[in-house]
């Protein structure tokens, strides 16, 4: 046996080492709660000040987002400047606000009905990009910067224009696909403040990955070729390889509208939304977002099963081409036209219609969901809750 004499100077060292180690976060190891439970912990125990934590909170209780609970009238106001804009899928009147905030994977913090379903709306979006990776991690898709209409055999890419957009270019929202699906006109999706219906129409078409726009049609063009590749209904994937993993309730569901069935392999299939801008997307409880939070936090690891590739995690926060604050559908606070200064540039987040939001800090260890905060407000309510920290 070696022993190994250490002198007084090098013991103290090494304490100091430790003490870090211990306190700095560097050792402390992640919490994943089984289905149906979660350990909870106070704020005091992370060395978190309660009293501001809750000021942070009451702040999100008091902002709660201004627009109508039966949310069918609150979409069919929001998108009103869209022509022949309709509701082609379900729709849920809302709950009040709610939260919860996590440390290490514990709960530190919540509020209001944390198991109550509610829409998402654009959230969805971050779910739908996880498809897309489980999709390259599965080989299904060799590359994303492979051009999408060699996946699909059908019109959905006819044109000199739409051949030239790959897998890259739907997820960052840069492709400028043009068309038709659903009964939605990509040019009728957020129309410009400026001209009329034959301007939008006869628009000149950016060179794919240049130019970022918003846009739930060419999302939903991205779930369906997802639908053609996966060949299989997207949320069956998504409970498979991610919800039952980590424990999700059995209430959530992911919709898609009416007219967006489609057969494959003989089956019919119903291929999803993006999010909830026509009814339809994911209904969901703040748990279960906090858990798929939990997931991203630890680089798509859920305790020791690794269900997300961490190159796909690492690459869906970088920011993209024609957006510094845009991934692969996350949010991500840089320099740029939606920065929360004074908060880290390494937060990224998922965000959707209404004030629903997943933030996420993997160096604080830290996952923060709201809903239904008043959307202008989400810089200042993370900043008092990171001043308690």
């Amino acid at each position: 046996m070696i022993s190994i004499h250490l002198t007084p100077i090098s013991r103290l060292f090494s304490s100091i080492l430790l003490l870090l180690f211990m306190y700095s976060g560097w050792g402390q190891q992640l919490y994943f709660p089984e289905r149906g439970q979660w350990e909870e912990k106070t704020p005091t125990s992370f060395k978190i000040d309660s009293q501001k934590l809750q000021e942070a909170i009451d702040f999100a209780k008091i902002n709660e987002y201004s627009g109508a609970k039966d949310l069918r009238q609150a979409i069919l106001k929001g998108f009103e400047r869209e022509p022949y804009h309709k509701i082609l899928g379900p729709t849920k009147k809302r709950g009040n606000p709610a939260g919860v905030i996590l440390k290490n994977g514990y709960i530190i913090a919540q509020w209001g009905d944390t198991e109550r379903v509610d829409m998402t709306f654009s959230v969805t979006k971050s779910y739908l990009s996880t498809m897309a990776g489980l999709a390259v991690d599965a080989n299904l898709i060799s590359s994303v910067d492979d051009f999408t209409h060699t996946y699909l055999w059908d019109q959905t890419f006819d044109g000199v224009h739409n051949k030239t957009i790959t897998w890259r270019h739907l997820l960052t929202q840069s492709s400028d696909w043009s068309g038709q699906l659903w009964g939605g006109y990509d040019w009728a999706d957020r129309p410009p403040r400026e001209g009329g219906i034959d301007d939008w129409k006869s628009r000149k078409f950016d060179t794919p990955g240049t130019v970022f726009e918003y846009n739930d049609v060419r999302v939903n063009v991205l779930a369906y070729s997802l639908l053609n590749v996966w060949r299989k209904p997207l949320p069956q994937v998504l409970k498979k390889k991610i919800m039952d993993p980590i424990g999700a309730s059995t209430t959530w569901r992911w919709f898609g509208y009416d007219n967006s069935w489609v057969t494959i392999d003989g089956l019919k299939m119903q291929s999803v939304s993006g999010g909830g801008h026509s009814g339809g997307g994911l209904f969901i409880n703040t748990l279960d977002h906090a858990r798929f939070g939990l997931l991203f936090l630890n680089n798509g690891k859920w305790k020791n099963q690794q269900l997300l590739s961490p190159s796909w995690i690492k690459e869906a926060i970088q920011p993209s081409q024609a957006n510094s604050n845009y991934g692969f559908m996350w949010w991500l606070n840089q320099k740029g036209a939606r920065h929360w200064e004074g908060l880290p540039e390494h937060l990224y987040y998922a965000a959707g219609f209404g004030g629903n939001f997943i933030v996420i800090d993997q160096k604080e260890q830290l996952v923060v969901v709201t809903r239904w905060l008043e959307p202008n407000q989400i810089d200042e309510f993370m900043t008092k809750v990171y001043q308690a920290l």
